[in-house]
């Protein structure tokens, strides 16, 4: 990995250039190594360190430790590589460039875009300042899982709000999964009898794939969790400890109710960011405007994206960059030799719901909501909290995340091929 610097100015340019360093970024950067080792790759990146995100629930549960979930940029980014690290501030696709923080210039001959998405803190009045304190925490903001295990331990009796913000969100089971883990704690430590929890979901379901929902309302029956439907988080009190939803009944009524809280584990609406939003490159929901196969730009034929980003239908989920990650390689190298793309995504992803210290459900589902099961039924019912699953997450995906997916080891992970049209 060389670091590379700018001037003001100046421009560079290389054949790839992949914005965001975070899983989208280092796994297709080293897929299209694998592929071909002589494309000149750049990625653009402002943190110095990488977060393998999908612990930081395991961390608000006790299961994993802090330090697990994250290691320094310069690790991580591949070595083949030029890391630029600074923030992309626009992107100009009709001159084939990109303009960077310090108001450099990098070209490309193909872009991909891969910058995650923005937490929309300000959106929920007064939760920005209370979170870390008053019992406000968030397993969705770097460093605050551990606040959020900490409240777990201390909290005897009273009320905890748990909410979810409308779609859509990364992990969209996260918010249920800090929910569970909470109660089984709460549970095993005979305190749930004296603990009114209570989930708060501004969508009208309990999941969008109805599958899996038979087997999460029997731990929501099993904890006592008083369930309350298009119930959407608006304004936080910490000092006072009231929280305000939004409740819209059946016939679009809204009214505004305040909730009295001991703990509150808020998380907030998600957005793409700005310099994408408010591009040309972004749909009508301000999302990355791609095809839903090739992850190609709809308008932009040398320009690709996944991850968190996308405006595609799929979950927003690390095991959705899994499977992207080889379709946009393949993809690209294809663009570049001027050949069809052959290579297609169906929409796959991965929220395995951690439903007790234990056992999980492996929510495993594409466009749609059609279920696609990495394994078989006699191995793991992903319909049913197993203990199979719960052994795959704890003990073998952060593994498989820093050593085989960012490697470009495409474990369980081959492009479907794309249909002619």
């Amino acid at each position: 990995m060389n670091q590379a610097t700018t001037q003001a100015g100046s421009e560079k340019r290389h054949t790839v250039v992949i914005v965001g360093g975070g899983a989208g970024g280092i796994s297709v950067a080293s897929s299209i190594h694998k592929r071909d080792r002589d494309i000149d790759i750049a990625i653009i990146e402002p943190s110095a360190i990488h977060h393998y995100q999908p612990g930081w629930t395991m961390v608000g549960g006790g299961v994993f430790r802090p330090e697990v979930t994250s290691k320094p940029m310069s690790e991580v980014a591949p070595r083949f590589s030029s890391w630029y690290a600074d923030k992309v501030t626009s992107i100009e696709p009709e001159l084939n460039r990109v303009t960077l923080g310090d108001g450099s210039k990098v070209g490309y001959q193909v872009l991909i875009l891969a910058p995650g998405l923005e937490l929309n803190w300000a959106a929920i009045e007064g939760l920005e300042s209370a979170l870390g304190s008053s019992g406000v925490t968030s397993n969705y903001l770097e460093g605050m899982a551990s606040y959020t295990w900490e409240m777990v331990q201390t909290l005897k009796k009273g009320t905890a709000l748990f909410s979810q913000p409308p779609m859509p969100i990364k992990c969209a089971g996260a918010p249920q999964k800090a929910m569970y883990l909470s109660s089984d704690y709460w549970l095993k430590h005979n305190r749930l009898s004296d603990i009114d929890v209570q989930f708060h979901n501004a969508g009208a379901v309990l999941f969008g794939v109805p599958d899996y929902v038979p087997a999460l309302q029997s731990y929501i029956d099993r904890y006592g969790i008083g369930t309350h439907f298009q119930s959407t988080l608006v304004a936080v009190n910490g000092p006072s400890r009231k929280a305000t939803f939004r409740v819209t009944d059946s016939e679009g009524r809204s009214e505004d109710r305040d909730v009295g809280f001991d703990m509150l584990h808020a998380v907030p609406p998600q957005r793409a960011p700005e310099f994408i939003r408010e591009s040309v490159l972004a749909n009508e929901g301000g999302w990355l405007d791609l095809a839903d196969d090739t992850l190609c730009h709809k308008r932009y034929s040398n320009i690709f994206g996944l991850g968190d980003v996308s405006g595609t239908g799929n979950a927003k989920t690390a095991a959705a960059v899994r499977k992207q990650a080889p379709v946009v390689a393949e993809n690209v190298i294809s663009t570049l030799r001027k050949a069809p793309m052959t290579a297609a995504y169906l929409g796959y992803g991965s929220c395995p719901l951690t439903v007790e210290n234990g056992r999980i459900v492996l929510a495993e589902f594409g466009y749609n909501g059609v279920l696609q099961p990495s394994f078989p039924k006699w191995l793991n019912d992903g319909t049913q909290a197993t203990r199979a699953a719960w052994w795959l997450k704890a003990k073998q995906l952060p593994t498989l995340y820093w050593h085989v997916m960012l490697k470009g080891r495409e474990w369980m992970a081959s492009p479907a091929v794309r249909s002619s049209r």
